[in-house]
C-alpha cells in the first residue's frame, strides 16, 4: 500500500503547522507572533498538511487533530510543595508517635522501648506507603483506614521479632517476646494511630476549608452539574468549582452558578488562569473522545485528575475506596513518566542496549555482511520515525530491501511481500534481526526497549487524524517492542486495536509489565511467525 506524499519533517523536529484552534496574537489559528506556524492553545502542535482549512471532507465526524502533543508546558502546573507532602508527613508522623507511645508501654523494665519502634517502624512506614495510606483522599476517615492499619501492623510486629532474633547479640534487646505482648503492642498501636490519624484528618479538613484549591470539571451534563453541587455545598472537601470544560455541552439551566469555559483547546489556558491543580472528570460528557483526551492532558500538566464515573456500582471494584458525598470517585495514578520506576527503566534501557550491541557484535557484523552482499552498499536503513511529544528521530535498522526513492521510502506501509525482497532479507525480517541496530536508539534515548512502536511522520499524521487515540502514543519513549506486538498486532494488522493497547500499556505502566513484554518478545524471536 502507497499513500501520496506530502510533507515530512525533518529529524529532530516536531510535527508542527497551522491549528485548527485558538487565535495568538495576530489573529490566525496556530500562527506564532512571528508570522511562523506554531502550536495550538492546548499545546499540541499543528499537523501542516491535515489542518490546511478544507482538508476534512464533509459529512464526516469532526476528529482529533493527528499530531501528538509537545511537551512544552507540560509539568508546570504541579501544586505547591507543602500541599503535596504535608499530608504524608503528618500520618507518617502520627503513626511514628503511636508506634513509639505504644513501645514504651509495653516494653519490660530494664530494655530500650526506642529499640521495639527502631525495628518496627522500617516495616510499618514502608507497607503503609505502598498500600496508599499517606496519600491524599476527598473523604477523609481514620476508622476506614483502621482494617488496613491493622494488617500492615501485624506485618511489621512479625518482621521486627524476627529481626531481632536474627540480630541477637547485635542489638539491644526487646526483653522476652511473648503472644500476650504483642497482642498488647497491636492493641495499642491501633487506637493510638487512629486518634493521630484523627486528628489530622480534623485539622486537614480545617484547611480545606479556609483554603479551597480550584478544581475543573470535565463534562457539563447531569453528572458534572450534581458534582458540581455537591462540591460548592460541602467545603470539607477542599475542592472550588470553577467551571466546566466541555466541547459540545448540555443546554444549563437557566441562573447556572459555573460557566462553560470551552472545549479541549482552552485546557492550558484555563489551568493557567485560575491556578487549577486538581480535574475532576465526569461520566456523561458531550463528546467522551474529548474528555478523555482532556483528562490525558491535564495529567502530562501536572494536575490530579479525579474520575467520577457513571455507574455506582464502581464503588464495589477492589481499589476504588474513595468517594465524593455518596458518588464513587477514582484517584487516577501519576503518568508513567513521573512514577518511581521510570528512572530504573531508563537505566535498564541503557546497561541492557549496551551490553546487548556488544554480546550481539558478532551477529551484527554477519548481518552486515550478509546484508552487503545482498543490497550492496550502505548497509543501515535510516528512516525519519516520530517519537516522545513528537519529536521526529532517525531509526536504524538493517537494510531488507533498497527503496527506489525517498518517497517510497516515507510512504510505502508494508514490505513483507515485495517480490524484489530476497532470500536474506526475508531472514532478517522473519528473525527480527533487521531490528538489532535499534539497540543503538535506545542507548542514545530515542528509544526504549520497550514502547509503542514508532511510526512515520507521514503515518502518524493519518493515523491521528483517523484514531482518536493514536496521538496519545506518544506520551511515553517509543519502544523496540510493545504490548501491541505480543499481542500479534504487527504488520497489516488494526491501527485501532494498535492503539488502544498501546495507551493501555502507558496507563497501567510497570517495571514488571516491561519485564514481561521482553520474556514475551524472546519468546516470539524464538518461535518466529513470519510477521
Amino acid at each position: 500500500m502507497t499513500i501520496d506524499h506530502e510533507s515530512v519533517p525533518r529529524p529532530g523536529r516536531t510535527l508542527t503547522g497551522p491549528g485548527r484552534h485558538g487565535a495568538p496574537s495576530d489573529g490566525r489559528p496556530g500562527a506564532r507572533p512571528d508570522g511562523r506556524p506554531g502550536t495550538r492553545s492546548d499545546g499540541r502542535p499543528g499537523t501542516g498538511v491535515l489542518d490546511r482549512p478544507g482538508a476534512r471532507s464533509k459529512g464526516r465526524p469532526k476528529s482529533r487533530p493527528a499530531a501528538p502533543r509537545t511537551s512544552a508546558g507540560v509539568g508546570r502546573h504541579r501544586g505547591r510543595l507543602h500541599s503535596r507532602v504535608a499530608l504524608p508527613l503528618a500520618l507518617a508522623a502520627a503513626d511514628s508517635l503511636a508506634v513509639g507511645l505504644a513501645a514504651a508501654a509495653t516494653t519490660p523494665a530494664g530494655t530500650r522501648p526506642v529499640a521495639t519502634a527502631a525495628l518496627l517502624l522500617p516495616a510499618l512506614l514502608p507497607l503503609n506507603l505502598a498500600g496508599g495510606l499517606y496519600r491524599a483522599r476527598l473523604s477523609l476517615s481514620a476508622l476506614d483506614e483502621l482494617p488496613a492499619l491493622t494488617a500492615r501492623a501485624a506485618v511489621a510486629t512479625a518482621f521486627a521479632i524476627t529481626a531481632d532474633a536474627c540480630l541477637a547479640g547485635h542489638w539491644a534487646d526487646l526483653g522476652p517476646v511473648s503472644p500476650l505482648r504483642l497482642l498488647a503492642l497491636l492493641l495499642l498501636v491501633l487506637p493510638l494511630a487512629a486518634l493521630g490519624r484523627a486528628f489530622v484528618h480534623h485539622l486537614t479538613r480545617r484547611a480545606r476549608r479556609r483554603r479551597p484549591s480550584p478544581v475543573l470539571i470535565l463534562g457539563a451534563g447531569e453528572l458534572g452539574q450534581q458534582i458540581a453541587a455537591v462540591l460548592t455545598a460541602r467545603p470539607e472537601y477542599g475542592l472550588r468549582p470553577v467551571g466546566y470544560l466541555d466541547p459540545d455541552p448540555v443546554l444549563l439551566p437557566p441562573g447556572a452558578p459555573l460557566p462553560v469555559l470551552g472545549g479541549r483547546e482552552v485546557l492550558g489556558r484555563v489551568l493557567r488562569r485560575y491556578r487549577i491543580h486538581h480535574v475532576l472528570a465526569t461520566a456523561g460528557a458531550a463528546d467522551e473522545a474529548e474528555t478523555l483526551s482532556a483528562l490525558r492532558h491535564a495529567a502530562r500538566l501536572g494536575c490530579q485528575v479525579w474520575l467520577v464515573p457513571g455507574l455506582r456500582e464502581f464503588d464495589s471494584v477492589q481499589g476504588a475506596g474513595d468517594h465524593l458525598w455518596g458518588f464513587p470517585c477514582l484517584r487516577l495514578g501519576a503518568p508513567a513518566m513521573r512514577r518511581g520506576g521510570w528512572v530504573v527503566k531508563r537505566g535498564f534501557d541503557i546497561a541492557a542496549a549496551g551490553l546487548g550491541l556488544l554480546l550481539a557484535s558478532p551477529v551484527l557484523a554477519v548481518c552486515a555482511l550478509a546484508v552487503r552482499w545482498d543490497t550492496g552498499p550502505g548497509v543501515l536503513f535510516r528512516q525519519q520515525r516520530t517519537g516522545l511529544d513528537g519529536k521526529v528521530f532517525t531509526v536504524l535498522k538493517f537494510r531488507t530491501l533498497r527503496p527506489s526513492n525517498e518517497h517510497e521510502s516515507a510512504t510505502r506501509w508494508n514490505i513483507a511481500q515485495d517480490h524484489r525482497m530476497g532470500p536474506i532479507g526475508k531472514f532478517l525480517r522473519r528473525t527480527s534481526l533487521d531490528e538489532l541496530p535499534q539497540l543503538w536508539n535506545v542507548l542514545t534515548g530515542d528509544m526504549s526497549l520497550v514502547g509503542p512502536r514508532p511510526e512515520r511522520p507521514y503515518f502518524v499524521m493519518r493515523f491521528g487524524q483517523a484514531y482518536p487515540e493514536y496521538a496519545d502514543r506518544h506520551r511515553v519513549p517509543v519502544g523496540v517492542t510493545g504490548l501491541a506486538q505480543v499481542n500479534g498486532l504487527r504488520g497489516d494488522t488494526s491501527i485501532e486495536d494498535r492503539a488502544r493497547f498501546d495507551n493501555r500499556y502507558i496507563e497501567g505502566w510497570s517495571l514488571w509489565g516491561d519485564a514481561k513484554i521482553l520474556l514475551r518478545t524472546a519468546a516470539l524471536v524464538v518461535r518466529p511467525d513470519g510477521s
